[in-house]
């Protein structure tokens, strides 16, 4: 008897592997292309690695994932029911004030894996519901659930949003990949939008594919993308990423910090504080589902 549990057909080229620690761990492979994904449920259903072929793709700090008290910083963190942070931390629902974290509590709820399979890619499901905690601070009962797959140099994040409360249910969501990036000044931006805004000034700056990583961090929010698609092309890597993803999702964020090996590039259905100013926010009907999609592609050359 195999000490890990696997999840395959006779001579499938796809496996789900539940690995043997503490807390569970599960990688996703495509053993022709030697692809992979590792995902933690327990830890926000997160991605912590991506490698294609002997090529890590995502930056993860350890010494931080391993402290439950610090936010995680790297992988692939999810965003809901809010992206970026409201005033104060709060917003309001009828006469009601409630009080919200930055990225809402998504990112540091346990998921349950619902589904995994190997028949044309490898596959899995983790599922987060509402419970107590999550309506205290959001007063809504809702099922959301990720579906992770790699094929090739493909990891395609199919998701479905659905409303259980008696009333609408209106939310933003989005993710928060780290892609490591040793030398960040090779990197060249395809984004449809012509200018940003910076988060700590509140300047609107014009974008022809570069930034200045001089500065201490940046913070750059395109609320205006014209296209689903953006591309990051990392000539130190030979290595060009890009990211495509449903109609829903209308900002692309961009965050990076000196000194640190990673960037994100980040698709949030919704700007900052959108359940205050109803900016793109997105509305399910009671009963009813949401499904939205994430694909990156990485390809060398």
């Amino acid at each position: 008897m195999p000490t890990q549990s696997k999840i395959t057909a006779l001579n499938n080229m796809f496996t789900v592997t539940k690995q043997p620690q503490i807390e569970p761990v599960y990688v996703l492979n495509d053993t022709e292309s030697q692809s992979s994904l590792t995902v933690f449920p327990d830890r926000g259903g997160i991605a912590t690695s991506w490698r294609v072929g002997d090529r890590e793709l995502l930056y993860l700090d350890t010494d931080r994932f391993t402290d439950p008290s610090l936010s995680v910083r790297g992988g692939v963190p999810i965003l809901f029911p809010i992206c970026g942070n409201l005033p104060d931390n709060t917003y309001k629902i009828g006469d009601r004030q409630y009080s919200l974290k930055q990225h809402g509590f998504a990112r540091e709820m346990p998921w349950t894996v619902s589904h995994q399979s190997t028949t044309t890619d490898a596959s899995l499901t983790v599922v987060l519901e509402s419970n107590e905690a999550t309506r205290q601070v959001y007063p809504f009962d809702f099922i959301v659930s990720f579906t992770y797959r790699i094929q090739g140099s493909k990891l395609v994040i199919d998701q479905t949003y659905t409303n259980k409360s008696d009333t609408l249910m209106p939310f933003s969501t989005g993710l928060h990949p780290y892609f490591l990036a040793p030398d960040k000044d090779r990197l060249i931006f395809e984004i449809a939008a012509a200018s940003y805004q910076e988060k700590q000034t509140g300047e609107v700056h014009p974008f022809a594919g570069e930034f200045d990583f001089s500065q201490a961090e940046i913070d750059a929010a395109f609320t205006n993308v014209t296209a689903n698609t953006a591309t990051a092309t990392d000539a130190g890597q030979k290595l060009t990423l890009s990211m495509t993803t449903s109609a829903d999702y209308h900002t692309v964020v961009f965050w990076t910090v000196k000194g640190k090996d990673f960037y994100c590039l980040e698709p949030w259905t919704a700007p900052r504080n959108s359940l205050n100013t109803g900016v793109d926010l997105l509305h399910v009907y009671p009963g009813q589902t949401l499904t939205s999609n994430v694909t990156f592609t990485a390809n060398f050359s």
